[in-house]
C-alpha cells in the first residue's frame, strides 16, 4: 500500500512537471508570435571632400586655325591661373574642344555670322574644395585676360561629392540602431510588455544629398534601420 502510494505520488510530480513544461512551451511558442517592428533614423550633415570643376568657354570663328590657336592660348592662360592658386598639374584635365559648323547645321533656321562655333572645357577635379570654392569666385582675372567662364549649362555643372561614406557608416548604424530601439521600448511600455531579443533586423540604403539648393557643397548622409523585436508578457 505503502508503495503505491509513493509510485502514484512520483506519477503525479511527474504529470505536473510534464503540463508545466508543455505550458511553458505554448507560451514561449505564443510569445515568438508577438513581434514588434521599428524604424531607427541617424542623419548625419558634412563637407564635400571631393569637388569636380568644369571651367567651359566658347569661341566663334570662320578660320578653324585661328580659332584653334586662339583657344589653345586660353587654355594655357586657364591652366596658369589655376597652377599658380595651387591647382595641381594631375588635377587637371582638358577635354578636346567640340567644334560645331554652323553652316552645316540644318537645324538652324537663323543664319549664323560665324561659321564655326567651338566649346572648350578644362575640368578641375580635387579634394581642395575649400580652395577650388575660392577660385570660383575669384574667376574675374580670367575676364580680364579675355577669358569668359560660362554658366548655365547642365552638361558643365560643379559636381561636389562625399567620399568617406565608411568611415561613418559604423557611428551611423550604432545610431540608428538606438533610435529604433527606444521606440521599440516607448512601445512595449504602452502595451504593458517586456521588449525580447532581435527577431530579425535589416539595414536601409545609405543616402546622400545636398543639404540644400544653395549649399551643394554641404552633404545629407541618410540611413534608416530596420529591426523586429520580440514582444514578452
Amino acid at each position: 500500500m505503502k508503495s503505491w502510494r509513493i509510485e502514484a505520488l512520483l506519477l503525479a510530480i511527474g504529470l505536473f512537471l510534464v503540463g508545466y513544461q508543455i505550458k511553458t512551451g505554448i507560451n514561449a511558442f505564443r510569445d515568438k508570435d508577438r513581434v514588434v517592428g521599428v524604424k531607427g533614423l541617424a542623419e548625419m550633415e558634412v563637407q564635400a571632400d571631393k569637388v569636380i570643376w568644369p571651367l567651359m568657354y566658347k569661341e566663334l570663328g570662320n578660320d578653324l586655325l585661328v580659332l584653334y590657336n586662339t583657344m589653345s592660348a586660353k587654355n594655357k592662360l586657364i591652366v596658369s591661373f589655376l597652377k599658380k592658386n595651387g591647382i595641381a598639374e594631375e588635377e587637371i584635365t582638358i577635354v578636346p574642344s567640340e567644334i560645331l559648323d554652323m553652316q552645316a547645321d540644318r537645324y538652324s533656321s537663323t543664319p549664323s555670322p560665324y561659321r564655326y562655333n567651338a566649346t572648350s572645357v578644362i575640368t578641375v577635379t580635387s579634394n581642395k574644395v575649400l580652395k577650388v570654392r575660392k577660385l570660383m569666385s575669384e574667376q574675374s582675372e580670367l575676364l580680364k585676360q579675355g577669358i569668359a567662364i560660362a554658366g548655365g549649362d547642365y552638361r558643365y555643372n560643379v559636381v561636389y561629392e562625399f567620399t568617406g561614406l565608411n568611415k561613418v557608416k559604423p557611428a551611423m548604424i550604432e545610431e540608428a540602431t538606438k533610435n529604433a530601439r527606444v521606440a521599440a521600448d516607448k512601445f512595449a511600455h504602452d502595451s504593458d510588455s517586456e521588449l525580447g531579443k532581435i527577431r530579425d533586423a535589416s539595414q536601409g540604403q545609405f543616402s546622400i544629398s545636398d543639404r540644400d539648393a544653395n549649399t551643394p557643397f554641404i552633404k545629407n548622409i541618410r540611413v534608416v534601420t530596420t529591426i523586429n523585436y520580440y514582444l514578452k508578457n
